[in-house]
């Protein structure tokens, strides 16, 4: 089982920024899509920003222009700028990875334990 690692999440002033990153490591050998979601107590799980092995990106429209995903793929690293933070940002956010391992030779998702993104007002 590989492990997926966010960190980079706390407390930010509405208006601020925070960087997000997520290292995907063990055996995982082939990485197609990297992305973020995020949920709220209470509320299904949603998704916030994806990029592809192409660096294909899509957005959710309550981000757009706000937040920018990017990945490396030398150190199987997604990052998710959030930028203009608003209180409604706050959440904890999830990375997922779709790759494949040794173990399991066809694609799967991979999730982190998540890390709380909290935006004061």
């Amino acid at each position: 089982q590989p492990q997926v690692g966010e960190s980079g999440g706390g407390l930010a002033q509405a208006g601020g920024s925070l960087r997000l990153s997520c290292a995907a490591s063990g055996s995982i050998h082939r990485i197609d899509t990297m992305g973020w979601y995020r949920q709220v107590p209470g509320q299904q799980r949603e998704l916030v920003a994806i990029i592809d092995d192409r660096d294909n990106t899509r957005y959710a429209d309550s981000v757009k222009g706000r937040f920018t995903i990017s990945r490396d793929n030398a150190k199987n690293t997604v990052y998710l700028q959030m930028d203009s933070l608003k209180s409604e940002d706050t959440a904890v956010y999830y990375c997922s990875v779709k790759g494949i391992t040794v173990q399991r030779p066809y694609y799967n998702y991979y999730w982190g334990q998540g890390t709380q993104v909290t935006v004061s007002s």
